[in-house]
């Protein structure tokens, strides 16, 4: 018995050892193929949108590729649209990226306006980072649009008139030393059809070949060679540092408002919230909220990784699972002042990049970073979670070995350490007295003290469990006592016994209606 998974065909013998919930999944690939459709049958809206926000003369010069030449990632599919004669208006490209996020994939049903959301931090975050890091290569973000009707143009391409217009506004502004808004400014007209996508979209430069390609088609046959190597962590550390120029005044996510105007006003999104609330499971992190110290927003992620042990139907396969699990989660949160310092309980914070996998990686032959894209998590968070990529290894995130990571983590470091000396930069903690830090000194303490396996935990709903055990109650006890799974657990809830039994009974009825649903498939196929 098989059923087909977006990206796989799986047998219900692997389904049911999986940890995440493959029965929720089950419904993506007929989804997809839905909303591929729709999509394709609305290329004159997708022409007519690009038209709009190059301020071309005629959807003729635009072609939308066929279904099976769209980019389809794990969130979005990027459909790759060709403007004919596009050079002769000295633009960076032929081709341009129509973006929408996958409605089943955000969480949209369960909570409303979460395709929204992530459009807005995107935007946000290409927004910041071309008005303070313009050593940050990304791609150029020509427009967006949300279910709203809210449609905003990037400045140069508004039509003359009105390009003038906003250039005399922001010379007034910056002279009066008012807050100047962002390029992208809000049309007071939708364009046709701009309900076509229940989350909106994103029209974006397309990063050619020739401009570059993904760091995973070549990293795990080429990691080991010294010169690629030594290319990619020099830029990357210069990449952390310049993100780490500007220290900002909340945890949370940048977003532009409706006058236009770039404010840091939007809970910190990440993959792992819109990822659990795509399967039912609440948060309870406002859309508007921002956090001012390190131990909120630590405790309201760990409420997060509360709610998923609660509310996914197969988070745990048995009595003893269950109590592993609940006594990580309570012993992480009695551990917290343990990891974060209270010399940086109020900041600094800086923008980071949440999600800068191989793939998001651009890089020439000599593995020099040329882009960086899928900008949607990134958000400001607490200096000592700036982490270095967990896959420096080739490791999933909860299969690193430590002592293997540390030589790879000691080599980046090091690129890290001789831009310091070339910059002179620092960071300053917010609290009077204290000396200022180099970043690559507040790195070697996080690794020191185990707040990198902490933060590592926090970000991987799945492998919290076993960074806790392998590498944070490791450094607390060199004895692993069993002692931890009797006390723990009534740590974490007042009812242990009816939350077990509930639990259990939840993954009886999840592994019947998986069943069920793959038996139902082969009796259908023949």
């Amino acid at each position: 018995m098989t059923r087909r998974l977006i990206k796989e065909e799986i047998t219900y013998s692997l389904a049911k050892e999986r940890e995440v919930n493959i029965l929720h999944q089950l419904g993506y690939f007929d989804k997809q193929c839905r909303f591929f459709s729709y999509l394709y049958d609305r290329r004159e809206w997708m022409k007519a949108v690009v038209v709009q926000h190059l301020g071309l003369s005629s959807i003729d010069t635009c072609h939308v590729p066929k279904i099976e030449d769209w980019l389809r990632g794990s969130f979005n599919v990027c459909i790759p649209i060709t403007v004919v004669d596009w050079k002769t208006r000295q633009q960076p490209g032929r081709r341009v990226i129509l973006r929408f996020p996958l409605p089943y994939r955000i969480g949209d049903e369960f909570r409303p306006g979460n395709g929204d959301e992530k459009i807005r931090c995107e935007a946000g975050a290409y927004a910041w980072l071309q008005q303070n890091c313009l050593d940050v290569p990304i791609p150029q973000l020509y427009g967006l649009a949300l279910t709203t009707g809210e449609t905003y143009t990037r400045i140069d391409n508004l039509p003359f008139l009105n390009r003038c217009f906003q250039f005399l506004r922001r010379r007034f502004l910056r002279l009066f030393r008012f807050p100047v808004p962002s390029n992208y400014i809000c049309c007071q007209t939708a364009p046709p059809a701009a309900h076509v996508s229940s989350a909106g979209y994103l029209l974006i430069e397309c990063i050619e070949r020739t401009h570059g390609t993904m760091l995973s088609n070549t990293w795990s046959e080429k990691r080991h060679d010294i010169e690629l190597r030594s290319n990619f962590f020099r830029d990357v550390s210069r990449i952390l540092l310049s993100l780490c120029k500007s220290p900002l005044p909340h945890i949370g996510s940048f977003v532009i408002d409706g006058e236009g105007f770039l404010i840091l006003a939007n809970r910190p999104l990440s993959m792992e919230l819109q990822e659990l609330e795509n399967e039912g499971v609440p948060t309870n992190i406002p859309r508007d909220y921002t956090y001012s110290t390190v131990e909120s927003y630590v405790s309201d992620i760990l409420g997060v990784h509360d709610n998923r042990l609660r509310h996914q139907p197969n988070a745990v396969n048995n009595t003893q699972d269950c109590v592993y699990q609940m006594s990580a989660l309570a012993a992480m949160r009695t551990i917290i002042p343990l990891f974060f310092y209270s010399n940086f309980r109020r900041g600094p914070f800086y923008f980071t990049l949440t999600d800068l996998h191989q793939s998001n990686i651009f890089v020439d032959d000599k593995w020099r970073i040329t882009c960086l894209v899928d900008l949607e998590w990134a958000c400001s968070r607490p200096i000592q979670m700036i982490e270095l990529p967990y896959w420096l290894t080739d490791k999933a995130i909860d299969e690193i070995d430590a002592e293997e990571y540390d030589t790879s983590r000691k080599e980046l470091i090091s690129a890290m350490c001789g831009h310091e000396i070339d910059q002179s930069s620092s960071i300053a903690p917010k609290d009077p007295g204290r000396m200022s830090l180099q970043l690559s000194e507040v790195m070697e303490q996080t690794w020191e003290s185990g707040t990198f396996w902490y933060s590592l935990a926090l970000s991987s709903p799945t492998g919290l469990f076993r960074l806790f055990y392998d590498h944070i109650q490791p450094l607390l006890s060199k004895h692993r006592s069993d002692e931890i799974g009797e006390t723990m657990p009534f740590y974490w809830e007042k009812d242990v016994g009816k939350f077990v039994v509930t639990k259990l009974s939840d993954k009886m009825k999840y592994d019947r209606e998986l069943q069920q649903a793959f038996a139902a498939s082969s009796s259908g196929g023949e």
